[in-house]
């Protein structure tokens, strides 16, 4: 059996206009989501992420492609594993004369779940001490942890995160990030959906980035990143230096009057140095970000950022 949480295939969405003319929202999609962990969804507006989440959750029927959530094909039976899936997608909807945890009570009344589930939730989106104020005194950022908490009733093996961030002031944005780092390291498999990309580098394990509905790029944060390969290298001389790496077979690089050098092993590259009688004040690994390696993948693409484009709520 799959281990993947999320798995799609060659999935394709069009829209078509009133005047006949055809969209592609998404083309071609592969799709793979592994158990554990938080995975990004990558891609600027209008790439097609809102849609294939739609799609995922029953609110769109793909024109081509297959689906599996938990091994299980969707739409098809998607009544069978709905219930291990959270997911916060558009604005939440909540009285906003009642409390935050009156609100969450009566979710938990409609599915049958114990007060202590809402109890349990309020304590893992941090909003412990807030509960038991009305939500339209919540700021932006407590809202949508309220809508976290909501989707944590359940208690899901999958929560899907559609641009969670939106809005928010550095504050909230750094509170829904610690919240759903602290979710993907308890065992839920998050799937982050967000244009930020910097953002989402701090808290995924694993990325998918997408552009114009296509897969560009997938696997580990330091897969795709290639982590660990490049070291920025501090000498009192980088010149002598540079000729020393260069004689023992590295391609060392001056940047801004400091050396840059590809190395498998800094240990080998630190020996090398050392044996020269040339010591390091520094050895720092250069860690790449996700928003210069999309820019990377996407310059030949010519991707447009028009959000009416990817206004997916018409299947």
């Amino acid at each position: 059996m799959s281990d993947l949480v999320i798995e799609t295939t060659g999935l394709r969405k069009e829209f078509r206009s009133l005047r006949g003319e055809v969209r592609v929202a998404v083309q071609g999609l592969d799709l793979a989501v592994p158990a554990g962990g938080v995975h990004g969804f990558l891609g600027p507006n209008g790439s097609g992420k809102t849609t294939t989440i739609r799609m995922l959750l029953g609110l769109a029927r793909p024109t081509r492609g297959t689906m599996r959530l938990f091994g299980q094909a969707v739409p098809e039976r998607l009544p069978q594993v709905i219930g291990r899936v959270g997911a916060v997608v558009e604005s939440p909807k909540f009285s906003p004369n009642f409390t935050g945890r009156r609100n969450l009570m009566l979710l938990a009344g409609a599915i049958g779940a114990p007060a202590s589930r809402v109890d349990e939730a309020i304590e893992t989106v941090k909003l412990a001490g807030r509960e038991k104020d009305r939500y339209k005194a919540y700021s932006l950022g407590m809202k949508q942890r309220l809508a976290i908490a909501a989707t944590l009733i359940k208690e899901p093996d999958l929560l899907i995160l559609d641009e969670p961030t939106n809005g928010l002031d550095p504050a909230g944005i750094r509170e829904i990030r610690e919240t759903i780092r602290d979710l993907g390291a308890s065992g839920v498999t998050v799937l982050l959906s967000s244009h930020i990309l910097a953002e989402v580098q701090q808290v995924c394990t694993s990325a998918t980035i997408i552009g114009n509905g296509r897969l560009l790029a997938s696997g580990t944060v330091d897969e795709l990143l290639g982590i660990g390969t490049s070291y920025r290298v501090v000498v009192p001389d980088p010149a002598v230096a540079g000729q020393v790496l260069a004689r023992a077979g590295f391609e060392p690089a001056t940047i801004d009057g400091r050396l840059h050098v590809e190395a498998g092993d800094p240990a080998e590259l630190t020996r090398v140095l050392g044996e020269a009688g040339i010591w390091l004040t520094e050895l720092s690994p250069l860690r790449a970000d996700l928003e210069s390696y999309f820019l990377q993948l996407t310059e030949a693409e010519q991707l447009g950022h028009d959000a009416a484009a990817d206004s997916e709520a018409v299947a």
